[in-house]
């Protein structure tokens, strides 16, 4: 009988828990070039840009969410922004690395591709998929 009081609640249990990666709406963003952030962003990135890095940074008015792909040995790379909505308790961002296409002329000197999203200020924590 005790066994199946815990498997009983182990069931409930299982039903309550909730991811809360649910959509609720897309979100409004502008893509900017990095001459476009904050100098102490801009200083953040040009430290972190040969590593392949995640971050968020805000301001008083705005929300930048920054993807990074680190060294690339040649140029010719872009980044999709697949998704970028709010979820029940978070934001949910996925973008794509995309290198250059076959057959493609591409710049022999290594790049750093990055995308920087610039939205209005919110106090959820971003999550990168």
């Amino acid at each position: 009988m005790m066994a199946v009081a815990f498997g009983v609640s182990l069931l409930l249990t299982g039903c309550v828990v909730r991811q809360g990666a649910e959509k609720q709406k897309d979100l409004e963003f502008t893509v900017i070039r990095i001459q476009d952030v904050p100098a102490s962003l801009k200083e953040q990135l040009e430290e972190k840009k040969e590593e392949d890095f995640k971050l968020t940074y805000s301001d008083n008015e705005y929300l930048y969410i920054v993807r990074g792909y680190g060294i690339q040995e040649t140029g010719g790379y872009c980044i999709s922004v697949n998704e970028c909505y709010l979820a029940e308790n978070k934001i949910c961002v996925r973008t794509t690395l995309n290198g250059p296409q076959a057959g493609e002329k591409v710049e022999k000197t290594p790049s750093y591709p990055m995308v920087i999203l610039k939205m209005e200020l919110r106090s959820e924590p971003v999550v990168f998929e």
